[in-house]
């Protein structure tokens, strides 16, 4: 049986071109099922299965024609259903800051094959500006935090967002009881300098690495312990109960600055792996939401699809295609050589079975004793010397090719396929990496995607999103870590009321009602003692904030309830009763679209797109777990350092909740998108530096140039 190609050199691109060999008065088709490009000589390569007649073996009839295979057929393989708008190289999950920066980082590389998924009809995530009558206010991210090394800083101020003439006006802050008793207020920075101190000596375990206290394992504890010290050696038993509630105070607070319900669920030894950037917080006149145009402004609004719901990541899916009811005549595996290899070498980290070498892993010898690598020498002979237009140069650097089958060039195609089976994508090439499907059925193909997704969803629906599913150290990381619910509640008034001169008024709320503590367990009773102030945005409009199990419970409250209670709260520590009631609050319906209504309060624990607000380290958590949740995955584990094609993962994370030192901040979003992008931007292997040295002279005279001083 000899193999004949008498076509001209240009139809072997042609992804329906066919060659074909006569054995006698039998002829074989060979398809390009068969062969996989030889980009060095510009000529297929044919493969041989092991189930094909090398053409040392006697003429014999072929077995795929003679024995019905299902899926086979003598007429060019049909298309998949996978069409080509659903597609691309790169789908992101997710047009919050962290899917935007990656897009940004594609397209700064020049690569637009691209689409991001977004499930809300808005881009932004859990950044949120809306417009009053004369103002921006924030439903999600507020500042921009720190200037030196904050690239949402650099951002904001390449794109003129940032008002540098503008003069801050001072923060004066008034702190009042429930009976309407204003506290002096060199009692109040002088408890504010204690409680700053004590805070630092927190984050001091993380940064030198300290051993803390016996039994003391969280934040609230720690400062607690601190507290109680200060106040038996430093306050008089009449001010004792005043500072208690100031400190009560500052503690609420910095659960709606970390994240959590209580201080006591933030782990002590982890506190200062958050690295805080200097020159403060900034906010944006324009709105937060103003820089969502300067990272997207280069973004192709048919790369960004809203109001798509993912139900489904697998992850595998080019193995999955490549094991699903494809099997040669006689039982054996169909696979083509290059594809997946020996049953036998399982990956640890693969539900797939891989192989390190595809030869080795391949049949045995022909009958004649002829081997594999020369019956591939032959054919390659055959085919050049039948296409006259390569030399004996090309051969032989086919012939290299054949030692390092399953490592191709990077300019390779690649194109693995099941000999007798069906298509496994409508394109040549080999079949996607990941297949996502979304709540409508829409399913959409790529070699990489890279998930977004907050925190909060991953801890509802990590076990369901992906398949197969994640490794049982991204489960467990996922699940030690915190993603806390922090809510707004947003007043706006006719005219103002409250002294000019006064930016905010701290609530000091006994700890006790009645003689009883608060009892948490009947939130219907206390859930408004968790909001700890209110501070002016502008003149007309209040912001109050609330953390925890009382922020969940108010996002089931009707919005008329919040604003009659924010309206007593007012009247209460003012010690004024006409106080008015505002005329409406920030309303905002899954934040999907927003309006005005007779109240205000965001809702993000409830929000099924966040199912929360921000990450932060829980006791036991640690730094650890940001990085293994960040750590991207790959289809094929073995392969990676083997075929070019799979040395990119298949899975990458991007988000604030996969940064290590920046976590809860939009800053550390946009960093780990454009990390994630970068990741499949580099070139699959790195160039290689030769360095040339004439002689040993030249490099004494270097060496003598150097200042050792």
């Amino acid at each position: 049986m000899t193999l004949s190609t008498t076509d001209n050199v240009q139809h072997s691109y042609d992804p329906h071109y066919v060659r074909t060999s006569s054995s006698g008065s039998e002829e074989v088709t060979v398809t390009r099922n068969d062969i996989a490009l030889d980009t060095i000589c510009s000529t297929p390569l044919l493969i041989i299965s092991p189930n094909v007649p090398s053409r040392e073996l006697p003429d014999e009839p072929h077995p795929y024609p003679q024995q019905p295979v299902p899926g086979y057929s003598k007429e060019l393989p049909r298309r998949t259903n996978i069409e080509n708008k659903n597609r691309c190289k790169i789908l992101i999950i997710g047009a919050g800051m962290a899917g935007l920066s990656a897009a940004k980082q594609l397209i700064q590389n020049n690569i637009t094959d691209f689409k991001i998924l977004e499930a809300r009809n808005r881009i932004g995530g859990r950044i949120v500006s809306v417009q009053t009558d004369s103002h921006k206010v924030e439903l999600g991210a507020n500042w921009i935090h720190g200037v030196l090394g904050n690239p949402m800083y650099e951002l904001a101020m390449a794109n003129g967002l940032i008002d540098i003439v503008h003069v801050p006006k001072p923060h004066k802050v008034v702190a009042a009881t429930e009976e309407g008793r204003q506290i002096p207020f060199h009692i109040l920075q002088e408890i504010y300098e204690a409680y700053v101190c004590f805070l630092r000596r927190c984050e001091e375990y993380f940064l030198c690495h300290y051993l803390p206290p016996t039994g003391i394992n969280s934040v609230g504890q720690h400062i607690g312990l601190e507290t109680a010290l200060y106040l038996d050696r430093s306050v008089d038993s009449e001010d004792r109960h005043l500072c208690e509630l100031i400190f009560d105070c500052l503690l609420k607070r910095e659960t709606c600055i970390t994240g959590c319900h209580s201080m006591n669920e933030i782990d002590l030894l982890e506190l200062g792996s958050y690295t805080e950037l200097q020159g403060g917080n900034i906010v944006l006149p324009t709105g937060y939401s103003s820089i969502l145009g300067a990272v997207a402004k280069d973004i192709p609004p048919e790369n960004i699809i809203k109001k798509c719901v993912i139900t489904t990541i697998r992850w595998r899916y080019a193995d999955e295609v490549s094991v699903e009811g494809v099997t040669s005549p006689g039982g054996d595996s169909g696979i083509d050589l290059l594809a997946n290899g020996d049953p036998g070498n399982e990956s640890d980290d693969s539900d797939k079975t891989v192989t390190e070498d595809p030869l080795k892993a391949s049949a045995p010898s022909s009958r004649d004793g002829s081997s594999e690598k020369d019956v591939l020498i032959s054919s390659i002979k055959n085919i050049n010397s039948s296409a006259g237009h390569c030399d004996e140069g090309c051969v032989e650097s086919s012939l290299s090719n054949i030692e390092n089958v399953g490592e191709p060039s990077p300019s390779s195609s690649h194109l693995v396929y099941e000999r007798g089976g069906p298509p496994r994508s409508n394109s040549i090439g080999p079949p996607p990496n990941v297949e996502v499907v979304c709540e409508d059925g829409t399913r959409y193909y790529a070699n990489h995607v890279i998930c977004t997704v907050p925190l909060g969803v991953l801890k509802h629906k990590a076990a369901t999103l992906f398949l197969p599913q994640l490794p049982q150290y991204k489960i467990e990381s996922i699940d030690r870590l915190l993603f806390g619910t922090v809510d707004k509640i947003i007043l706006e008034y006719d005219r103002p009321f409250l002294n000019p001169d006064i930016s905010e008024v701290m609530l000091l709320w006994e700890t006790e009602m009645d003689g009883k503590k608060e009892n948490e367990e009947d939130l219907s009773l206390c859930w408004f003692r968790k909001i700890y102030s209110f501070s002016k945005i502008s003149d007309t409009l209040l912001l109050g904030w609330i953390s925890g199990k009382e922020a969940e419970f108010m996002e089931t409250l009707p919005d008329e309830t919040v604003a009659d209670k924010c309206t007593e709260i007012l009247r209460k520590f003012l010690n004024d009763p006409f106080v008015p009631k505002p005329k409406r609050c920030i309303w905002a319906n899954d934040f999907l679209s927003i309006g005005f209504a007779s109240c205000c309060s965001t809702s993000w624990s409830a929000q099924p797109y966040t199912r929360g607000s921000y990450t932060a380290m829980a006791v036991g958590a640690s730094q650890v777990d940001i990085e293994n949740i960040a750590q991207p995955l790959f289809a094929n584990p073995r392969h990676t350092k083997r075929m070019t094609s799979l040395f990119q993962p298949s899975l990458l994370f991007a988000g604030e909740h996969t940064h290590s030192s920046f976590y809860s901040t939009v800053h550390g979003a946009y960093l780990t998108g454009r990390a994630a992008a970068q990741a499949l931007v580099i070139p699959d292997s790195p160039e290689e530096t030769v360095m040339e040295c004439e002689g040993t002279n030249d490099l004494s005279s270097w060496i003598q140039g150097i200042s050792l001083n």
